[in-house]
């Protein structure tokens, strides 16, 4: 029987770096009975821009013998107010992981696993396929903190009902007031989820740094 790999891109949430400066991050779910995975379900949180990385060192580390899937095209007038534009990156996204997890070379990729089921920070992930950290890149899965979802039928229904995003995260009902809602919690999001990230990485857990 051929493994189960499900993945979705859900809840947009917006952070806020400093005063002037803001990005959206996006929930990555993964739900699969393949070996390929230390962990068959998890969740965890993304940038674009982490996107963007990952997909350079996937082609690099594959050297040119896979082509990948493209990501969104980048928007100079993107708005973090406009709940299109965040839906259809969010589903560009979706569908970029999807393509990738369809191909066996990629899948064999450590890079590839520790952004879908770690929250470690770009640096720090380059640094543990690299081995040159304490913990290996099990381990730092494993350690993952798991926010757990509802059952698969449950998530489909959420997201049938969610709005798709764009620029960094997961979990949405309709778009308009969905992304309004994030705005006006944003600040006190942000702040649970650094002290959150601040206490999970002291134990080789998701920290939600970004890049």
């Amino acid at each position: 029987m051929q493994p189960v790999v499900s993945v979705w891109v859900r809840d947009p949430r917006i952070r806020k770096n400093d005063f002037w400066h803001a990005y959206i991050d996006y929930e990555i779910c993964l739900h699969t009975d393949s070996v390929c995975f230390t962990k068959k379900i998890s969740s965890v949180r993304r940038r674009f821009s982490e996107f963007v990385w990952l997909r350079q060192k996937l082609q690099e580390n594959s050297m040119l013998m896979v082509q990948l899937p493209e990501l969104p095209p980048k928007n100079p007038f993107f708005s973090l107010n406009n709940a299109q534009q965040i839906t259809e990156r969010m589903k560009g996204l979706q569908t970029f992981l999807e393509q990738t997890l369809q191909c066996p070379l990629l899948l064999s990729d450590s890079l590839l696993h520790l952004f879908l089921q770690s929250q470690l920070s770009v640096s720090k992930m380059q640094a543990c396929a690299a081995g040159r950290t304490h913990y290996s890149v099990a381990q730092a899965v494993k350690h993952c903190g798991l926010r757990r979802f509802h059952s698969e039928e449950d998530l489909k229904k959420d997201l049938s009902m969610s709005c798709d995003s764009d620029s960094d995260s997961s979990e949405c009902r309709d778009p308009e007031p969905r992304i309004k809602d994030l705005a006006l919690n944003k600040a006190a999001s942000t702040a649970l989820l650094d002290l959150k990230g601040t206490s999970q990485e002291e134990n080789f857990s998701c920290t939600s740094e970004s890049t």
